[in-house]
């Protein structure tokens, strides 16, 4: 029986752990990292390794970010009067592509998910309450996918927000069932916007 050799077994075992990746592709690409100069190798290693050290959470908003607070947060273009929550950094991106919002987010990082052992106290909630009886917010928009497990944050929030007055909205269902914002056209993500509704 044929073996990997042992740097290689691990570069696949390393690389099967990232989502998606299953062994087939986890081999696929590590063969193509063998394949690749060593020098493009080392940038890929580098750019790994720097992402991770230097990379942290925004102290307002929670995105990914190089700096205490983060770019989009410090854009003073920017209104404070609606904040737009999503799941994960990457719905955020997906949001800005539309150049529809100019309000500021802030991201859970999850979403209710008790069958995963996901419960509201481990994601960016009480943050969330916080930063809004420090803001003169007038609009929550509670952008999580259209999931059992989105719909399940979006109707915790709302009940947690109506004793504030603050309007709490929801995506349009522009987006489908079971989609993922990062997967949405940005012509799907206006229309969502656009007719948001009240929870």
């Amino acid at each position: 029986m044929l073996h990997y050799a042992r740097p290689l077994a691990r570069l696949i075992s390393e690389l099967e752990k990232l989502p998606g990746i299953g062994p087939k592709s986890a081999q696929r690409m590590a063969y193509h990292i063998l394949r690749m100069p060593l020098s493009e190798a080392r940038n890929l290693a580098a750019a790994i390794s720097d992402a991770r050290e230097t990379i942290r959470f925004c102290s307002e908003c929670f995105n990914f970010s190089e700096q205490e607070v983060c770019e989009t947060c410090r854009d003073p273009r920017r209104s404070s009067a609606t904040i737009c929550v999503v799941a994960e950094p990457r719905d955020m991106i997906a949001i800005e592509k539309t150049n529809e919002f100019h309000g500021r987010y802030h991201v859970l990082h999850g979403v209710i998910a008790p069958q995963d052992g996901v419960m509201p106290d481990q994601l960016r909630i009480k943050e969330l309450l916080a930063r809004l009886s420090r803001c003169e917010t007038t609009e929550v928009i509670v952008a999580t996918n259209p999931t059992v497990e989105g719909e399940a944050t979006a109707l915790y929030l709302a009940r947690l927000l109506k004793p504030t007055g603050i309007k709490v909205t929801r995506l349009a269902h522009g987006l489908p069932l079971g989609a993922d914002l990062d997967y949405a056209d940005q012509a799907t993500i206006i229309s969502a916007l656009q007719y948001r509704r009240e929870l």
